[in-house]
C-alpha cells in the first residue's frame, strides 16, 4: 500500500507539472522541468558527502565501533546490498539516516547519544530500517520528487508573472488572478504531496526493516525512546537534513501542522509495528511453531 501511496503521489506531482506546463505552452514546460532536474542532479550527486558533512558525522572503523559495524554487515548481507560506511555523530540528541545515491555508495550514520540510551536489539532495529531505506531505493525518490516540486514552484511563478504582465505581443497568458491563485496554490500543494511521498517511505522503511531484522517490537521500543527523546530536548541540526532522520530531530507535530510534518505521527509507526508483530506471533502459531509471545506493552 505504501508502494502504491508513492506512485499515486509522484503521479500527481507529474500531473501538477504537465497542468503548469500546459498553461504557458511546451517551451516553458521542457524548460522548467530541465531547471529543475539539473538543480535535484546536482543533489543527487552530491547530497551525501554535503549531508555528512553539515551533520558533522565522522566515519568509525571496526575497531572504533565492532558491534555496531558487525551489525550493519549482518543486516546488509540479508538484504543483499554491499555494505554501507558507517558514520559517528558526536551529538547528545538520539537520531539516525541512511544517505547516498546507490547502494555501492550508501552510508549509515547514527549519534552518540542514539548509542546511549538504545539496548543493541533496539539498535539492530533503528539499523535495519537504515538499511530499508537504501534497500527501497528511498534516495532516488525522494530526488524525483523534489525535482517534481520545484519544477511546479518555478512553472508557478512564470504562471503568475505572466498573467500580471502577459506576453510580448501583448495576448493575455492568463487572468492576473488565476496567475496569483496558481502562484500560491501549486507550490503548497506540490510540497504537501512531497511531503505525503516522504511520510509513506517512512512506514514502508518501518515494514521493510521490520522484515528485515525479523523483530518488528526492536524497532517500535526504539522509536519510542527517540520520540521522547526529541520531544524532551528537540536537536539543533540542520532543516534541509531533518527529513532524513529516522525521527523528526525537532520533536512531534499536532494538528494541522502534520500535514507538513516529514514524518509520520510517532504514535501510529508503533501501533503498525505492534500489529505487524502480533500478526507475525498469530501466524507462525497457526502453521504450529511455537514462537515467544511478543511483550507489546
Amino acid at each position: 500500500m505504501n508502494q502504491l501511496k508513492t506512485i499515486v503521489l509522484l503521479g500527481v506531482l507529474s500531473a501538477l507539472v504537465v497542468a503548469a506546463g500546459g498553461a504557458l505552452g511546451p517551451q516553458w514546460l521542457w524548460g522548467s522541468v530541465a531547471l529543475a532536474l539539473g538543480m535535484n542532479l546536482f543533489a543527487w550527486f552530491f547530497s551525501d558527502r554535503l549531508v555528512l558533512r553539515m551533520s558533522g558525522a565522522r566515519e568509525v572503523s571496526r575497531e572504533e565501533a565492532v558491534e555496531l559495524h558487525r551489525m550493519v554487515e549482518e543486516l546488509s548481507s540479508k538484504a543483499g546490498l554491499p555494505k554501507p560506511r558507517v558514520f559517528l555523530i558526536d551529538a547528545p540528541h538520539a537520531n539516525a539516516f541512511a544517505t547516498g545515491r546507490s547502494p555501492e555508495r550508501a552510508a549509515v550514520a547514527v549519534t552518540r547519544g542514539l548509542l546511549e540510551i538504545l539496548s543493541p536489539r533496539e539498535l539492530r532495529g533503528v539499523l535495519a530500517h537504515e538499511i530499508a531505506h537504501v534497500m527501497n531505493r528511498d534516495v532516488l525518490v525522494a530526488t524525483v520528487a523534489a525535482g517534481l516540486a520545484t519544477a511546479v514552484t518555478h512553472l508557478a511563478h512564470v504562471l503568475a508573472l505572466s498573467g500580471l504582465f502577459g506576453s510580448r505581443d501583448g495576448e493575455e497568458q492568463g487572468s492576473t488572478a488565476g496567475g496569483l491563485l496558481f502562484m500560491l496554490m501549486a507550490p503548497i500543494g506540490a510540497t504537501l504531496v512531497q511531503l505525503g511521498i516522504s511520510r509513506s517511505r517512512e512506514y514502508l522503511a518501518d515494514e521493510s526493516g521490520s522484515r528485515l531484522s525479523g523483530d518488528p517490537l526492536a524497532l517500535a521500543t526504539a522509536l519510542e525512546k527517540l520520540h521522547a527523546d526529541a520531544e524532551a530536548a528537540p536537536a539543533q541540526v540542520e532543516p534541509a537534513t531533518a527529513s532524513l532522520h529516522i525521527v523528526n530531530p525537532f520533536g512531534a507535530t499536532g494538528g494541522i501542522t502534520r500535514l507538513f510534518s516529514t514524518h509520520p505521527p510517532a504514535e501510529e509507526r508503533i501501533r503498525r509495528l505492534r500489529a505487524m508483530a502480533l500478526d507475525t506471533f498469530t501466524t507462525n502459531l497457526t502453521r504450529g511453531s511455537m514462537p515467544r509471545r511478543p511483550q507489546l506493552y
